[in-house]
């Protein structure tokens, strides 16, 4: 019995240290994980057509060029869509403009009847205000470009890696087998499958939950009459992927709209109801259902998987770690030395053996 203990203590800590050691390499790590997983969940959801492309006879080549021009085409379609419905909106800025210097101009004289705070003084404040917020403007312009900037990098890697892990696909299943060479060939040819099966489904669902929140958000916005409801509404839903953050800066313009335009604070207190009903669904209903279930993983073990990758890998953590949870959790299924993991990252209650 006190070996048994020991050998437990030993599994645990052993556990333990691959957790600490593991998070502390995908931190330090993160320039080059980030891009390479991107690349590898862009891989699997274009594996299929590839595969299919191959064969009605196109060579392997072509089959990944055309398969990987297909996703931004399609990311090219709905920024235009995005950029045509932010056209629309510009036109109407000069009146908004002049609704809302009429609003801060009563305000103005609101607080200086309520308060007895002079206009002089009034505008001595917003002079303060805007010289702090010019220098943390500059600030903000220069992280601002050095992210566009990283970000522009990141955009030529990510295909690059695209089709060097399309093209020697082969090749990485044959390291792979190499690197196991216990186990069986079958065995990591089910798991490879699968796992792009879970990259698939975890793809599917996210679109689903833009989608669903998106229609939800306009539905509500237009129900309040609030112009653009399209716009701010899937605006909204595409933040949705930075938690309590994404939901507060997509609503501040709507909010702002909506009380320039109807000069009630009724409206703008709606706009927060609709955004935090939607919301509320889409972590307790709509995310569980679209992404959790088609992964089949537990929702607490997916909620801490999102806080873990926010804090290792920031907005990239948020949307590739609950994959890389789903392929946990296959291995787990189908390795006995971790049927206790299984059950843990399961969702689904385990059947006894």
């Amino acid at each position: 019995m006190k070996l048994q203990g020991q050998v437990k203590n030993i599994t645990t800590l052993t556990i333990f240290q691959y957790i600490v050691f593991g998070g502390i390499i995908l931190y330090v790590g993160r320039p080059l994980f980030i891009p390479l997983s991107f690349a590898l969940l862009i891989s699997c959801i274009l594996y299929p057509i590839c595969i299919w492309l191959e064969q009605h006879k196109i060579k392997k080549m072509t089959a990944i060029i055309l398969s990987l021009s297909l996703i931004l085409i399609l990311l090219a379609a709905i920024l235009f869509l995005f950029i045509l419905q932010l056209r629309n909106f510009s036109t109407e800025w000069s009146a908004l403009q002049a609704k809302l210097s009429q609003t801060l101009s009563e305000l103005s004289v609101w607080i200086t009847h309520e308060f007895n705070i002079s206009e002089e003084r009034q505008n001595q404040w917003l002079e303060n205000i805007s010289q702090q917020s010019s220098a943390d403007a500059m600030g903000f312009l220069r992280k601002t470009i050095s992210a566009g900037s990283v970000s522009a990098v990141l955009f030529i890697l990510i295909p690059v890696y695209v089709v060097l892990i399309l093209y020697h696909r082969d090749r990485w299943v044959e390291v792979l087998y190499r690197i196991f060479p216990g186990q069986r060939r079958e065995h990591i040819r089910e798991i490879l499958h699968l796992s792009i099966a879970s990259y698939y489904n975890f793809i599917k669902g996210m679109l689903l939950v833009y989608l669903i929140v998106g229609i939800l958000n306009s539905l509500g916005l237009y129900a309040l009459g609030i112009p653009h409801p399209v716009l701010f509404g899937f605006t909204a839903s595409i933040l949705t992927f930075i938690p309590y953050a994404g939901i507060l800066i997509a609503s501040l313009l709507p909010i702002t709209i909506s009380w320039v335009t109807y000069n009630s604070i009724w409206y703008p207190i709606g706009v927060i109801a609709v955004f935090s009903i939607v919301q509320y669904l889409e972590a307790n209903v709509i995310f569980p259902l679209a992404v959790s279930s088609r992964l089949k993983l537990n929702a607490l073990v997916t909620i801490a998987a999102i806080v873990m990758g926010g804090v290792l890998w920031g907005v990239a953590g948020l949307i590739l770690f609950i994959p890389f949870l789903g392929i946990l959790k296959l291995i787990a299924d189908r390795t006995p030395a971790l049927k206790t993991w299984a059950l843990v990252l399961g969702g689904e209650k385990q059947s006894s053996d």
